[in-house]
């Protein structure tokens, strides 16, 4: 875990997930970017980008480390929280804002039965990952994760970032239930601590929350959470 007096080149520096080095990233971040130099106005961009371009699928768990690199994750239509957030995070880092993940586990009141029963009916969801992005000389939270589409299924506005103040997660829904709390925060890293998350998932939801591994048959069913076909991985 970084700890946040670490020196500023550790969030700029590519890592083995946070690959902001690599083409893929690279070229996601200057075509999002485009002639935009301040590095506010980057983030939002940035923000949006992997957002909404990235549909948030929690069904696309896997457990191959491949998989959660930035690099990967920007050439993939679908994916989940901690992924969007890897990239999130590259991208910062590949335009020249300083970046580091971070973690919390969070308590979803808006789910589906299909995605309750892939969590052994939990309603705690462990290792919620979002960005840490210095601008102007102070750290603010953002998480990528729904996109607005999926966001209009759930009849809530997609959470909004200006560079200046935290973006973690709605707090109502637009019928005022209560949609999202943060219960546990689990620090900041330079890069993904993968192996304790997966390790966390399996002592939180069993084997089962890894139904949906790539290498294994595809989960069954569909929901709010089904990407459309055009966005799918």
């Amino acid at each position: 875990m970084s700890s946040a007096d670490s020196p500023q080149e550790e969030y700029l520096a590519p890592g083995h997930f946070v690959d902001s080095d690599s083409p893929e990233v690279q070229g996601f971040a200057r075509r999002v970017v485009g002639g935009e130099t301040d590095p506010i106005a980057m983030a939002v961009r940035l923000f949006e980008a992997v957002r909404d371009e990235i549909w948030y699928d929690p069904f696309g768990l896997t457990t191959d480390p491949a998989a959660y690199r930035a690099s990967a994750v920007a050439a993939g239509g679908s994916n989940w929280c901690v992924p969007k957030a890897v990239l999130l995070t590259a991208a910062a880092r590949a335009v020249g804002i300083p970046a580091r993940l971070g973690f919390a586990d969070v308590r979803n009141h808006l789910n589906t039965p299909r995605l309750r029963e892939r969590m052994g009916g939990a309603d705690l969801f462990v290792y919620h990952g979002y960005t840490d992005l210095l601008l102007d000389g102070r750290w603010v939270k953002a998480t990528p994760a729904f996109n607005a589409e999926l966001c209009a299924r759930f009849e809530v506005d997609p959470i909004a970032f200006d560079g200046r103040n935290d973006a973690l997660m709605h707090e109502y829904a637009s019928g005022g239930e209560q949609y999202m709390e943060y219960v546990n925060d689990r620090g900041v890293h330079t890069d993904l601590p993968l192996d304790e998350i997966l390790a966390t998932f399996r002592e939180y939801y069993g084997e089962a929350m890894f139904a949906a591994d790539h290498s294994g048959p595809a989960p069954a069913g569909a929901d709010a959470f089904t990407a459309p076909a055009a966005a799918e991985c």
